[in-house]
């Protein structure tokens, strides 16, 4: 990731929340890869949702979040997956 798109999230992140805060994650990934995003947040939650062609599943978790820095090392850790969106 680059470092200014990574300091440009922490700025916004830390305007519009007071930390720790309740984070939600939303995450688009090809079929199949499902596991592998649930897989590394194992203590939580996650809602599924298949589009409508059954190609895409969209993953939602809630993460009560120490700092703006964690929630990047969150995104930082999904982006190894192969085909992943993050929204």
């Amino acid at each position: 990731m680059e470092a200014d798109w990574t300091n440009s999230l922490k700025e916004k992140l830390d305007q519009h929340y007071a930390w720790p805060a309740l984070y939600t994650f939303k995450f688009i990934v090809p079929k199949g890869k499902e596991t592998e995003v649930t897989s590394l947040f194992p203590n939580h939650v996650a809602t599924e949702k298949t589009s409508k062609n059954g190609n895409y599943t969209s993953i939602t978790l809630q993460m009560m979040m120490p700092s703006s820095e964690s929630v990047i090392d969150v995104y930082v850790v999904t982006y190894t997956i192969e085909g992943i969106i993050a929204l």
